[in-house]
This record gives structure tokens, C-alpha cells and sequence, in this order.
């Protein structure tokens, strides 16, 4: 095993004098945030006339009909229809029956958003679920620490632990759809990403696009932990 994990690091080495290492220093990245992770959402979004109104205007985008052919075809005043779409008023039973006729949905798909329950998957320490994937026949050893399938936000995310021992061996890069993220717990990799190579030590990170080739290029210190986190969206599921 010295003469393996000796042979390891003479090839990291020469790998690294190969490829330049990409560098990235994220004080210097400069990009613009398009959602606040500390917003709150507002008390009106829990109210049953908010829900139904988002519902309404959601489906008549859909059909890309406008709010007068909504009236039009609902016999339901331009003024009244305002309203409802944006959560003021309550619509009674009759009115609901008519837009769902108009908009050739049922009556229960107004309250779906409002019922709909959000889901959170709690794992205690080593209690991940074993998978098998791709590397696992090269003694990579994956333990998913958390799934939601179906959710409101139509990205499905896969939060892996993954495991390199002295039993492990390089494996043929990895391509697959989404973005995935990798932090370094213990160990050190030289990891492929496309025509670049990282150096990746406890506390690096990367981030990229999946859809190109990846993988660990060398395992330079075993044992080797780190936390990959994949998305894609549901329908690539």
C-alpha cells in the first residue's frame, strides 16, 4: 500500500506539471445575486385568496389568454377577475366552477399550492443510505445523506458523501446533466473538470457544469472524504 500511495503522489506531480491547476479566488468573483437566502416570505402568500389568485393566473398564462378573454369566456366582470387574480377577494363556489370550465382545470387545482405540504429529510450522523453508483466498482464508496423527489421548486438535489480508501482506485470521468458541488473534508484529490485539473485539499471547493467530463484524476492523500451535491431538474430525473 506505501508503494501504491507513493506511486500516487509521484503521479500527481507530474499531472499537475502537465496542467496548470485552475486557480479561483472568490473575492474576486463579482456575481449578482438574483434571490435573497434570508428573505421571508409575506404573511399574504399564506392566505387561501392569495393562493387561488396565483393559481387562476398561472393556469391563464398558460393558456396564453388574456384577462378580457378570461371575462369573455367566464362572463365574470374584468374588475372582479383583477381581484381575484390578485388574492383580494374571495371567489364564490360559482364563480370557481367557471373558471375552472374556462381554463380546463378542476376546481381542486386552485387550492393545490395552498395544500401542498414541503418536505425536509432529516439523517442523523452515519445513517446515509449506501447507493450504488457509476464508481462504486472502483471502491468509491457513496452514502446519499438526503432525497426529495417531487417539489415545488423542480430541481431535484442529491447530497452524497463520498468515501476513497486505500482499496479505491481512479475511475473513467463521470457526464451527466446539472451542476454539482464538491467540498473537501479529509484527504487530498487532484480532481479532472473538462481540459482542467484541482488540486483539492480539506476546505476547497468546486462548483461546475456536470454535463462535462469529471471525475478524481489522482487520489493523492487516502483516506479521501467529500461532499457532492448534485442538481437537475425533475424532468432530466
Amino acid at each position: 500500500m506505501a508503494k501504491k500511495a507513493s506511486s500516487l503522489k509521484h503521479d500527481a506531480g507530474a499531472v499537475a506539471g502537465k496542467a496548470k491547476p485552475a486557480a479561483i479566488e472568490p473575492r474576486k468573483i463579482r456575481v449578482p445575486l438574483t434571490q435573497n437566502p434570508h428573505a421571508i416570505r409575506d404573511t399574504r402568500e399564506k392566505v387561501l385568496e392569495v393562493a387561488i389568485g396565483r393559481e387562476v393566473r398561472a393556469f391563464r398564462k398558460k393558456l396564453g389568454i388574456t384577462v378580457a378573454d378570461l371575462a369573455a369566456a367566464t362572463d365574470i366582470s374584468l374588475g372582479m377577475l383583477s381581484k381575484i387574480e390578485n388574492g383580494i377577494t374571495s371567489p364564490s363556489l360559482t364563480t370557481l366552477q367557471a373558471l375552472s370550465r374556462a381554463l380546463g382545470v378542476p376546481v381542486t387545482a386552485f387550492f393545490r399550492r395552498f395544500e401542498e405540504e414541503r418536505s425536509a429529510v432529516f439523517v442523523k450522523a452515519g445513517e446515509g443510505l449506501d447507493v450504488e453508483r457509476r464508481g462504486t466498482r472502483a471502491g468509491h464508496q457513496y452514502n446519499l445523506l438526503g432525497h426529495i423527489g417531487s417539489n415545488t421548486s423542480g430541481v431535484v438535489v442529491e447530497p452524497y458523501l463520498i468515501t476513497l480508501t486505500e482499496d479505491s482506485d481512479v475511475f473513467p470521468t463521470f457526464q451527466h446533466e446539472g451542476m454539482e458541488f464538491l467540498y473537501m473534508l479529509e484527504g487530498e484529490v487532484v480532481y479532472r473538470h473538462g481540459s482542467n485539473l484541482y488540486p483539492m485539499k480539506p476546505g476547497d471547493s468546486l462548483f461546475f457544469d456536470a454535463d462535462a467530463p469529471h471525475g478524481p484524476e489522482v487520489l493523492s492523500v487516502l483516506p479521501m472524504r467529500y461532499l457532492s451535491i448534485i442538481c437537475y431538474p425533475q424532468s432530466a430525473g
